[in-house]
């Protein structure tokens, strides 16, 4: 019996599945998170370590496929190449994009468009005749709008604004302040601009936000309904460079889903791809990365 591992690399964890080659999952371990642009090469070398440790394979691992952030630039799929040499991984080896892992989560045969939203955000797409095409996915600081930080930030902008009298009122600067045990704005953006935290703090504001709204907080509403319009609007792009002639799964695909579940209804009465069928993701992406290494025993 053969064996596989499959691997979604995000910016906040990092999950690993063992399979056999019927795909029937033996293992998962999670780790922290694992992008090159935000934790840097050792960071990354570490948490793959210790995902692929925890899944203590007595078994030879025949195929292995990586889903991870930022690989798509140019020089970093040979450096994650190499951080898999040292951890021992020598055999078949895939390398992608996370969000290619996502969508082949949720579309078997890698056919359709995912808008991915965890810590960042991106829309990815493939059609029959192989094309791909990409919106989003550019960092924190040029792009990954819809995103959990994004939600998260905003929220933080639009607290600071009601509390000082520029913005209109909203109980995301309370909520915030509570959830943070700070009592001042002050204390506030002491927190914010904490260079020893990740943004991934900042990310997790996001079910606030979810919070808010569902207790009639009109800013908060108005907020998640913007984050929809920029998921749609990425989904829209990648629909508009492909090849779609018949209907394929739109899939609707992380964390920020979860936190933040009306997300999804946003999502979905905004879209206007007549082709598309929604799907909600509700596996791990990491089962797509096992697909993907599957393909490599064939």
């Amino acid at each position: 019996m053969r064996h596989v591992i499959g691997i979604d690399a995000g910016g906040t964890k990092t999950v690993g599945l063992l399979a056999d080659e019927s795909a029937a999952v033996l293992a998962k371990a999670v780790a922290g998170g694992a992008n090159l642009l935000v934790h840097g090469e050792l960071n990354v070398e570490k948490s793959l370590f210790q995902v692929i440790d925890a899944l203590d394979s007595s078994a030879p691992i025949d195929a292995l496929c990586l889903g991870i952030a930022g690989v798509d630039r140019p020089g970093e799929e040979e450096l994650i190449r190499g951080v898999l040499r040292r951890l021992g991984i020598r055999r078949e080896v895939r390398v992608v994009n996370d969000a290619v892992v996502a969508l082949v989560a949720g579309a078997p045969d890698g056919v359709g468009i995912v808008v991915a939203s965890g810590t960042g955000s991106i829309a990815f797409g493939a059609d029959r005749e192989g094309n791909t095409a990409r919106s989003g996915g550019w960092g924190y600081l040029l792009g990954d709008e819809g995103s959990a930080f994004w939600l998260g930030h905003a929220a933080v902008r639009l607290g600071i604004r009601a509390a000082d009298g520029r913005g209109p009122a909203t109980s995301l600067y309370e909520r915030i302040c509570s959830h943070l045990e700070v009592t001042v704005p002050d204390g506030l953006v002491a927190w914010f601009y904490d260079q020893e935290l990740s943004r991934h703090r900042v990310a997790r504001l996001a079910g606030i936000v979810e919070e808010a709204a569902q207790e009639g907080d009109e800013t908060a509403d108005r907020l998640l309904d913007q984050a929809a319009r920029h998921l749609v609007r990425a989904a829209n792009a990648v629909d508009r460079q492909l090849g779609f002639d018949e209907p394929y799964p739109l899939v609707l695909a992380g964390g920020v889903f979860k936190a933040c579940p009306s997300l999804y209804e946003r999502v979905e009465k905004k879209l206007e791809l007549e082709l598309a069928r929604v799907v909600r993701l509700q596996a791990e992406p990491a089962t797509g990365a096992v697909t993907l290494a599957l393909e490599l025993l064939q």
